[in-house]
């Protein structure tokens, strides 16, 4: 076994720079090159990676994307020496790992890591490494200086792993969005709420994201990198994932840090009207309501006394006769979730109705300027 001296480190950006940078800094001999560019200074550069990795016997990938890490390997692929490993950090999909270790057989390592630039900077890491143990035994000593190594069985299951511990991130951004939301609508003060979700550890560490005291050119992981790799994954799974949705649904710039997802403005009150005209026409018996909710062509929907109905709205609001409820008092009714799609959205609510509950799914539509509900689908709970 022999430890690799000098590391090519192909990709500086965030990750990548700090990674290079920690490798300089433990006094590994380190070349860096980046496809913009763009360098801190803080570590040696070339502006051919075929120089770099000519010299290289260890080539260390931190790359956005995998089209970005098969790219690059093709335009290098002459260089690389057939001793000389590929220690991939790159977050890809699971398929796309696959396919870079059968191209590159043992001397492939694919390592994702878990954790941020601080985390780069400072050799802790949580590093996911899959490849052979000859492979792995060479590439630890590196692997060892950036932070902790879990072996893996194979480069598909270490992508698959990455991409989990980033959705659990991204649910959490999300957490706190929808808990800054409830807190404007209750009327509390931002730094308030943030005092107590800071008992929390992702606000506690992006709290000056929160309060808007950084810049964008100090994110650490970015919205757009963060759904990108909620992107593959959903693709990977055939699964829905609402953080997939909720993140590139976000008002912010992708370059972002993924705090500011968690200040994208709530949904509009144009689109919750339609959907509170329709609580009103519950609560008061009143058809009118129900009219202004829906479109004239909408449709209702669902399985009542075990067969299919589908009310033209006319018809479901002959059900209707201008008075509440004798229960009404004890009925409630509430908006579960709204996503807005460009001039189209989908919202859920539930209706608590004496022993009966309901799940009402709405699709609505932007027509001339205003939200309407074009159809809704429901389901009774007895």
């Amino acid at each position: 076994m022999t430890t690799p001296n000098r590391i090519a480190v192909l990709g500086l950006g965030r990750m990548g720079g700090a990674i290079a940078t920690r490798l300089t800094a433990q006094d590994w001999d380190v070349v860096g090159w980046t496809r913009s560019g763009r360098t801190s200074g803080t570590v040696k550069t070339t502006s051919d990676p075929n120089e770099a990795v000519a010299r290289a016997d260890l080539v260390l990938l931190a790359l956005f994307d995998g089209p970005a890490c098969q790219q690059v390997l093709d335009d290098v692929r002459d260089s690389l020496r057939p001793d000389t490993m590929v220690l991939n950090t790159s977050t890809i999909a699971p398929a796309e790992a696959s396919n870079l270790a059968r191209q590159l057989g043992p001397s492939y390592v694919h390592a994702p890591v878990l954790g941020s630039v601080p985390a780069a900077a400072a050799g802790a890491l949580q590093i996911l490494a899959a490849a052979d143990q000859d492979a792995l035994d060479r590439a630890r000593p590196v692997l060892e200086t950036l932070g902790t190594v879990r072996r893996v069985d194979d480069a598909t299951t270490a992508a698959a792993l990455k991409l989990i511990a980033n959705n659990s991130l991204a649910g959490a951004v999300l957490a706190v969005r929808d808990s800054l939301r409830q807190a404007d609508a209750l009327g509390l003060q931002r730094a308030q709420a943030l005092d107590v979700l800071e008992l929390g550890q992702l606000v506690a560490r992006k709290r000056p994201f929160l309060d808007g005291e950084s810049r964008a050119d100090t994110a650490d992981f970015t919205i757009g990198a963060l759904a990108k790799d909620m992107t593959l994954l959903a693709d990977a799974s055939n699964t829905p994932l609402r953080s997939a949705v909720g993140l590139a649904d976000t008002s912010a710039a992708p370059e972002a840090d993924i705090a500011m997802a968690a200040t994208a403005p709530a949904v509009s009150d144009a689109v919750l009207q339609p959907l509170r005209a329709y609580i009103r026409g519950h609560a008061t018996g009143e058809p009118a309501h129900f009219r202004d909710a829906f479109l004239p062509t909408a449709h209702i929907e669902g399985i009542r006394g075990g067969a299919f109905v589908s009310w033209p709205l006319d018809e479901y609001c002959a059900l209707f006769h201008g008075h509440s409820a004798p229960d009404e008092p004890t009925r409630s009714r509430r908006i579960d979730t709204a996503d807005v799609h460009g001039t189209i959205a989908t919202a859920t609510m539930t209706l608590q109705h004496g022993a009966e509950t309901f799940t009402d799914l709405f699709l609505l539509v932007r027509v001339d300027d205003s939200w309407r509900i074009a159809n809704k689908a429901y389901h009774r709970h007895s």
